[in-house]
């Protein structure tokens, strides 16, 4: 069920909004929206941390991408250049003058950088929203249908008010990987194939399954198959890569890099292994097959979108044998 429709006036721009600042996998998941506005000929801007902001560089369904360092901001939130930078992205954002302004992450950040883009702010409605009362702000409200349970279904509810058919539901980061990366490529020219990348990073430690067990099924992938995974990481997971490494016969690492890079090295895995994390389901939107581990997060919502065949619940409950089972049995099916 959505709420009533935008009404722009027939002389404005064709142009649309999203707001969808991060994470990784939230960002991930919102790419459909831009993509179905694109296909119905509307010019799509996007507002995102400067963190995430690579992620959507390239991106062909987007005409301009705007940057809003919140948090920074809120770290001096008096100092002049918060001040003047605040008033550019405000400027800039009027500027581009959107029909309309989509908020999937239904928070007060959120919310205040969609109105001041303009008064048509279409976003979930109370009940649906991380902070509620952000609601206020956001005059187009809509509640997904019932059987809308991915995240990336319940976004795509909010293209209804806009008057934007979806045509296309899964999430496409092709265009990432589709980007030359010297480094990336310099790696992949020295792994061996089949390539299996196990990645053991975590936002949350409720969401981390482990080294150890990681590495249990790594080992077992070589003893089975002689395969010898690799270890995929990106900031934050140093410290649980490193341990990984140390678990298993010694190789070349995986190097740091950027988003387009990881994109392009993950393009080219037999099979990513991992837990409810970003690239995880940069993986997915790469159209490669998942092993996703879930425990805490409702894979029903939360989990793979394209290929959910690989995907283990309670993961801190289910053995390590069984994980290595489910495994062999993906790259089986090849």
């Amino acid at each position: 069920m959505t709420g009533p429709a935008a009404s722009p006036s027939p002389s404005s721009p064709n142009r649309l909004l999203i707001v969808r600042l991060s994470s990784l996998g939230d960002v991930i998941h919102a790419l459909p929206l831009a993509a179905n506005a694109r296909r119905a000929g509307v010019e799509v801007g996007w507002v995102i941390e400067p963190q995430f902001a690579g992620m959507l560089e390239g991106n062909p369904d987007l005409a301009k991408v705007f940057v809003a360092d919140t948090k920074g901001w809120r770290k001096r939130p008096l100092a002049p250049e918060t001040l003047r930078e605040a008033k550019s992205l405000r400027d800039a954002l009027r500027a581009f003058a959107p029909r309309a302004s989509l908020d999937p992450q239904g928070l007060w950040k959120s919310a205040i950088l969609a109105r001041a883009a303009g008064p048509r702010v279409i976003g979930f409605a109370r009940a649906w929203r991380r902070e509620p009362a952000s609601a206020l702000l956001c005059p187009l409200p809509v509640t997904p249908a019932a059987d809308a349970l991915h995240v990336v279904d319940q976004n795509l509810a909010l293209l209804g008010p806009a008057g934007i058919p979806v045509v296309a539901r899964d999430p496409d980061a092709q265009y990432l990987a589709d980007r030359p990366h010297a480094e990336a490529d310099a790696f992949l020219a020295a792994a061996d194939r089949p390539l299996v990348l196990f990645h053991p990073g975590a936002g949350r430690l409720e969401k981390a399954w482990g080294e150890e067990r990681f590495a249990h099924v790594a080992r077992g992938l070589i003893r089975e198959r002689r395969i010898a995974p690799v270890v995929s990481w990106g900031p934050g997971d140093e410290r649980r890569a490193e341990r990984l490494r140390s678990l298993l016969p010694k190789r070349a690492p995986m190097p740091r890099l950027d988003f387009a890079g990881l994109a392009r090295v993950i393009r080219e895995a037999s099979l990513f292994v991992a837990g409810d994390t970003g690239p995880l389901h940069l993986a997915d939107a790469l159209g490669v097959r998942t092993l996703a581990l879930f425990g805490p997060t409702d894979p029903a919502r939360n989990g793979p979108y394209r290929d959910r065949n690989g995907i283990v619940a309670s993961m801190h409950s289910v053995s390590d044998e069984k994980v290595l089972e489910r495994t062999l049995q993906l790259l089986a099916a090849g």
